[in-house]
């Protein structure tokens, strides 16, 4: 069986992201579990870290890849990423959960088509999506 080396990979700067909120490596790492399931992902492990005084990473290992996401509470910013191997796992998917939780005043993406030669550089199409 041969696999395809195609993927997407979704960059996402937010700002405007309350405090508290990008403050609790916890409260990430459940959201960020909810996002890759949501998108359809197989959840490997998860790694985070809560850092002192404030910020926390999170990493969580996908069986397509994987969610991340770095923040600096002091600025109201969330550095968040998404990458997915094939074409059945869409990163956007887990982008849109996670920025529908973290509701940023404003967000910057960018999304890369790779594993098909030269890098392709694409602007994704955000959707606005509510949590129920």
């Amino acid at each position: 069986m041969e696999y395809s080396t195609f993927g997407r990979h979704v960059a996402v700067d937010a700002w405007g992201v309350d405090f508290d909120l990008l403050n609790s490596a916890e409260f990430l790492q459940s959201h960020m579990v909810e996002a890759a399931e949501a998108c359809g992902a197989t959840v490997l492990s998860v790694q985070s870290k809560q850092f002192e005084p404030q910020g926390a990473t999170v990493l969580v290992l996908l069986s397509e890849s994987h969610l991340s996401i770095h923040t600096y509470p002091e600025r109201g910013f969330a550095a968040l990423d998404c990458y997915t191997c094939g074409e059945t796992v869409d990163p956007q998917l887990a982008i849109d959960y996670m920025l529908a939780v973290l509701k940023p005043k404003t967000a910057h993406a960018k999304k890369l088509v790779r594993g098909m030669g030269e890098l392709q550089v694409e602007e994704p199409k955000m959707k606005q999506i509510e949590l129920v």
